[in-house]
């Protein structure tokens, strides 16, 4: 009896998707998710095809990143220390440490206060630290491979956005044009809007986490130290479908907002909380619950990367034990750095710091830093003594080169816009 030829690559399929899920998924934070409903809510449909564009960008990028450190087993941060100025990492890690944390510091108020939308008793502050004890717990207390399960599965909570736009009804015709057909209006508000999202797609804090996630998910499951073109290969595969759902997600979640708060006359949308409200009275209580569920969802999926990003960024920078493969004993300082990124987070909300403002303060680190390190990300891997016989293809510096352009254009607008 001839085998099913379906039944394999289903079992094989979940098993390659690892770092490059995790990442993809991550990219749509509570932060993000607020820059995509601002994105709706302000303009419509006419921002849809950004999920288009952005989408081999990203996966160009991440995709180098990946290579990075499979091919180097090292962390970006270690490439950069062995091979290019300590002056240049030093900055980078001077102003990635405070974007990121004001970054973890939003998702943590975003998914405190839609908490509260969801069961008023208690308190935005009081589930924001519950999210805060559990995540340091368990990210201390588990070994990679649970923690990469569960963040695997959280991944689907970002499914529940696919769903909202269809509680509604919708103009197909309307959506395919917004689609595929670019728009562009040049006065300020909309050109922000285009910089928000490239800066939420395409941020510098997960250049670092892919490469460090490459060579944890190689340990983890004892993967040989001689790299192989099947290594490459599954890794892209993995890369450009977690690139793949991120823009699959962003794009609904602007479709639903789009569709639901834009035709509804509300277009002033500044916290997930905003939006998810704004739902509720405009396409029913399920939309509002699907929407609210996956921010809480989402803060638990990206904050470990935020986090996981710094540690490994400074961990790396100065030499300590690493990996969330090890033990606390083993790597005090990687979870202390951890820890303290997560509480520094938290309790930038107890001092009153606006979020929103927050949040501009990162766009501007990351669009400043943005360029430079992915100038960097192509130097290294046009290197042969790096990269040896992994380095770009055309295809990859095309892309690349491009998403520099794009990312320098974006920053420039940036400050031109502020």
């Amino acid at each position: 009896m001839k085998k099913n030829p379906f039944k394999k690559p289903k079992k094989n399929f979940w098993k390659l998707l690892g770092p490059g899920l995790i990442t993809g998924a991550s990219d749509d934070d509570p932060s993000g998710i607020a820059t995509y409903s601002q994105a709706g809510a302000g303009f419509g449909l006419t921002t849809l095809w950004t999920a288009i564009i952005t989408f081999p960008l990203m996966a160009a990028i991440q995709g180098m990143c990946a290579r990075i450190g499979i091919v180097t087993s090292a962390g970006l941060t270690t490439t950069l220390k062995k091979h290019y100025s300590k002056t240049l990492l030093y900055v980078f890690v001077l102003i990635s440490f405070p974007a990121i944390v004001l970054n973890i510091g939003a998702d943590i108020a975003g998914m405190g206060a839609v908490a509260t939308m969801l069961y008023p008793p208690v308190p935005s502050i009081a589930f924001s630290l519950f999210f805060v004890i559990l995540l340091i717990v368990s990210l201390i207390y588990f070994p990679y491979r649970k923690i990469a399960g569960v963040l695997k599965w959280l991944c689907l909570t970002l499914m529940l956005y696919i769903i909202v736009p269809f509680l509604v009804k919708q103009d197909v015709g309307a959506i395919l044009k917004a689609t595929f057909i670019p728009h562009i209006k040049w006065d300020k508000e909309y050109i922000a809007i285009l910089v928000a999202i490239l800066g939420t797609t395409i941020s510098p804090y997960l250049f670092f986490w892919q490469a460090s996630m490459e060579t944890e998910d190689r340990a983890a499951k004892q993967k040989a130290v001689i790299v192989d073109k099947t290594d490459i290969t599954d890794m892209r595969f993995d890369v450009n479908v977690g690139m793949f759902f991120s823009n699959f997600v962003m794009y609904f979640i602007i479709l639903a907002t789009g569709s639901v708060l834009f035709r509804g006359g509300i277009t002033n949308i500044n916290t997930v909380q905003d939006a998810a409200s704004a739902l509720k009275p405009l396409a029913g209580n399920s939309a509002y619950l699907l929407f609210a569920i996956g921010i809480i969802g989402t803060g638990l999926l990206a904050i470990p990367v935020l986090a996981g990003s710094v540690s490994y960024m400074l961990a790396e920078t100065f030499g300590w034990k690493e990996g969330l493969n090890t033990k606390w004993r083993e790597s005090k300082g990687f979870y202390l750095i951890l820890a303290i990124s997560i509480i520094i987070g938290f309790g930038i909300n107890l001092l009153g710091i606006d979020p929103i403002k927050a949040l501009i303060f990162t766009a501007v680190a990351y669009g400043v830093t943005a360029p430079v390190l992915i100038a960097i990300i192509m130097h290294i891997c046009n290197n042969k003594k790096i990269m040896g016989e992994f380095t770009n293809k055309l295809h990859s510096n095309i892309l690349g080169w491009i998403t520099l352009l794009v990312m320098t254009l974006a920053a420039i607008a940036l400050f031109v816009t502020m």
